[in-house]
């Protein structure tokens, strides 16, 4: 087994802003309607891209397809679940020529979100290839999160991550965990750990494998985790230059492009 380990400082959200901007999105999503197969905004504008083949709109059971087949791929949603009062769930499926995949989402409590979580799985073309397959599964408990970054200095950490992600394969499965902690200048400081394991019978194998892979893999584990958080702080930066009335503005723009 190994396990790898970066901490990097990323910028921080606050549960208020948060609270503040999620009813403008889903706002914006429950002002488009359905005329036939085609989404439209409110000034009947036709959403590029999507089309309903069966359902009706944003209501359980809905079937959307997303971009076009040309290229052999084909992406479809599904909504299972849309009630912004308790839970939003949709799954997605991806059919390409060379891998198939199905994902879920559900959001707890879509106007002030708490909890976030994932579940998919992949294959080969007609089932085929067994090293193609595999499944994972993601929890972001965001209540839990704020009160983690919360904790003032010196405070033992959170018992549970409020984060975890979970991968199997074949060949082996990896656990990843997240958790925060305020930084002195206001921004989160975040822990990523990562176990890696072969499944099995395969472990003795993975694990001189994973010895002597120690080095790349450990620079590997950073470089992604410092390239998630560049990319997190891009996107936030940007949102925090808006601000809420700033967003409110650009959904706006969006609805009437």
């Amino acid at each position: 087994m190994a396990v790898l380990r970066h901490s990097v400082t990323v910028l921080a959200v606050e549960r208020a802003l948060v609270a503040e901007l999620a009813p403008l999105l889903w706002d914006l999503a429950e002002s488009t309607r359905a005329e036939g197969t085609t989404v439209v905004t409110p000034d009947g504008q036709p959403v590029d891209d999507l089309r309903l083949l069966k359902g009706r709109h944003l209501r359980a059971g809905a079937l959307y397809e997303i971009g076009r087949a040309d290229d052999g791929e084909r992406m479809a949603v599904r909504i299972r679940e849309w009630r912004r009062t308790s839970a939003v769930e949709v799954e997605q499926r991806l059919s390409a020529p060379d891998l198939n995949a199905k994902v879920s989402l559900r959001l707890t409590a879509p106007d002030r979100p708490r909890l976030v979580e994932g579940r998919g799985r992949m294959w080969g073309p007609d089932g085929s290839g067994v090293l193609r397959r595999g499944s994972g599964r993601a929890r972001a408990d965001l209540a839990a999160w704020w009160d983690a970054a919360a904790l003032p200095p010196g405070a033992p950490p959170a018992a549970r991550a409020p984060v975890t992600v979970r991968l199997k394969h074949l060949l082996g499965e990896a656990r990843l965990q997240l958790r925060p902690r305020r930084a002195e200048d206001g921004r989160w400081a975040v822990e990523a750990v990562a176990t890696v394991r072969g499944r099995w019978l395969l472990r003795p194998v993975a694990a001189v494998a994973l010895l002597l892979a120690g080095g790349p893999l450990r620079r590997g584990f950073r470089d992604a985790v410092e390239q998630a958080a560049e990319r997190w702080n891009e996107a936030v930066a940007r949102l925090l230059e808006l601000g809420p009335d700033g967003v409110r503005e650009e959904l706006g723009r969006t609805a009437e492009d």
